[in-house]
This record gives structure tokens, C-alpha cells and sequence, in this order.
């Protein structure tokens, strides 16, 4: 008697350990907001700092006040360049929702790309599945399409320049900022040979002013970040992993649903290849899906780049 009564004891401690992990993965987590901040030494000599706010996987449905909120008061960061990586659409009904709160941010320059998410709407998948590898990609006509083309002019009102399979430059602070990238490599939308021929054209364009380069994706697969190393990128951005969206304490992300090793499937690190790194920061996103609403070990964020001259002086 005595034994199946501590046998009790334990299963319902377990069981009740486990309700309460779930209850903080769904109910805390996923709003407990955070800024990142992390410091890049990328701009010519002389140069005068750029603050760069990168926006990864908002995964907006309209009903999110908290995450809308937040996603406002990020103005007061006043920054002077924003990078949007994609996924920033999570329902049907977002996009006027999210458009309103961006408004904050215009006439501040930027650049964006797109992620599946952006086209597609949220589909019910059994996280299990993300154990086997990345996600498969479903049959096209039987998931929901968002207002994609909505969504580009949203950006650009603000002042913002796709750089999905291209390359465009800003000047920011005085200083030239050229950004190359692709539209979401999970789906296979990536065209290198488009991203190349524009970035030799941009350059081409550009002569030899000093200037710094941002290579941006969606998904950090290791063939777009080895490609970007190639190309000349100074500085990777990217998102899509959600950091793991499950993280065990103190260790690694459980899965990235990409090819990236998955210590680096969040934060700083260096990306190299050919003989040559470069610093790649990888968002955990602000949001996740509306039929995977948990986080545990990787609170959403915002990341603060501040970009600084190459010159430690």
C-alpha cells in the first residue's frame, strides 16, 4: 500500500510538472518579449553608426494586442535601418492589422524578403514531423493564399526595397548600404543566378564608394549562407528557425527546420567558407504559427544591430 502510494506521488508530481512546463510554453513564453542587441564592426572607415532593427517571423493574427503593442513600441528604439526576413503574415486577416502598426516606422529606410508564410497561410502539421528534417512543402492549391502583393506594397510605402532574388542599395547616415538576398529558400524560391546578376549590376552601379553589404534570407540554409559568403556579403541576416521554438536549458536548439547546425540556430556566430567568415545573426522570431503556439528556452525577439566602422578609432 504503502509503495503504490509513493508510486502515485511520483506520476502525479511528473504529471503535474509537465502541466505546468505546458502551461508556461503557451501562456508566458510566447509574450515575454525581448530586444537582442549585438554589435557588427562592417561599415568603411570613418562611417557614423547605424542603428539596424531586424524584424523576423511576426506570424500576426489580428487578435495578438500584446505582440501589436510591442511591435510599436519598438519605435523608440529610433532606428536608422530596418531588415525584415519574412513570415510576417499569420492569418488571412492580418495584413491591414499589421500595415497599421507598422506605420510607426515610416519614411525609415529598409530592406525585405519573403517567407512561405507571407503567401501561404498557417497549416495544422504535427510538430513531430520537424524531428525528421525540415518540413515538407504541401500541395500548393490546397493551402490557403495570403495578400502577398498587399503585403510588398505595405513595405513599400514605408520605404522599404524587396530584396527577394535581387540586390538594391540605401544610403543610410551618409553611407551606402547594399543588400542582396533571396525569397524563401525552405520553399525553393531562391534564384542565385537572379541575386548575382543583380548584385553585379548594383556594384557595377556603385563603382568604388565605400559602402557595406547585407546579405538577407528568410532561411538560413547552408547553400544560401556558403553562396552569400561568396558573393561578398559583410554581414548575413536571416530567420525562420524560431530559435528551435523548444530549447532543453542551457543547451542547443532540438530542431532548426533547416539544414543549419543547430547551435547556430539563433543568435551571433560566423558563417565561413571558401577561406573566408562572416558574422551571421539568426532572429528566434517575434511569433509562431496559430496552431503552434509555445516557446520554451527561445522568448521572442527583436534584434538591435548596431553597425560601427571597421576601424576600431
Amino acid at each position: 500500500m504503502a509503495a503504490s502510494r509513493a508510486v502515485g506521488a511520483v506520476v502525479g508530481g511528473v504529471l503535474a510538472a509537465g502541466a505546468a512546463v505546458a502551461a508556461y510554453a503557451t501562456a508566458v513564453e510566447p509574450r515575454a518579449f525581448r530586444i537582442r542587441s549585438e554589435t557588427l564592426r562592417i561599415l568603411p572607415a570613418g562611417a557614423r553608426p547605424i542603428t539596424l532593427l531586424h524584424l523576423a517571423d511576426i506570424h500576426l493574427a489580428p487578435w495578438q494586442e500584446t505582440k501589436l503593442d510591442w511591435l510599436e513600441g519598438l519605435a523608440t528604439l529610433e532606428p536608422d535601418l530596418i531588415v525584415n526576413t519574412g513570415d510576417s503574415l499569420g492569418h488571412r486577416a492580418a495584413l491591414p492589422v499589421l500595415a497599421d502598426a507598422l506605420r510607426v516606422f515610416q519614411g525609415v529606410p529598409g530592406f525585405f524578403v519573403h517567407g512561405s508564410n507571407d503567401v501561404y497561410g498557417p497549416e495544422l502539421k504535427n510538430p513531430l514531423r520537424y524531428f525528421r528534417g525540415p518540413s515538407s512543402v504541401s500541395g500548393e492549391s490546397r493551402v490557403e493564399r495570403l495578400d502577398i502583393h498587399g503585403l510588398e506594397r505595405a513595405y513599400e510605402d514605408l520605404g522599404w526595397l524587396s530584396l527577394n532574388n535581387t540586390a538594391r542599395a540605401i544610403e543610410v547616415r551618409g553611407t551606402t548600404i547594399a543588400g542582396f538576398g533571396v525569397s524563401d529558400a525552405h520553399r525553393h524560391w531562391d534564384r542565385l543566378d537572379e541575386t548575382e546578376g543583380a548584385l553585379s549590376r548594383m556594384r557595377r552601379a556603385l563603382g568604388d564608394a565605400p559602402r557595406a553589404t547585407l546579405g538577407v534570407t528568410h532561411a538560413p540554409y547552408r547553400r544560401i549562407l556558403d553562396a552569400f559568403v561568396d558573393l561578398g556579403a559583410d554581414a548575413i541576416l536571416a530567420g525562420h528557425t524560431h530559435g528551435g521554438q523548444v530549447r532543453v536549458p542551457g543547451g542547443h536548439a532540438i530542431v532548426t527546420n533547416c539544414d543549419i547546425p543547430r547551435e547556430q540556430a539563433s543568435g551571433l556566430s560566423e558563417w565561413a567558407h571558401g577561406g573566408r567568415s562572416v558574422p551571421l545573426t539568426v532572429s528566434q522570431g517575434i511569433g509562431s504559427s496559430i496552431f503552434a503556439p509555445f516557446r520554451l528556452g527561445t522568448p521572442p525577439e527583436a534584434v538591435v544591430v548596431s553597425l560601427l566602422p571597421r576601424d576600431i578609432g
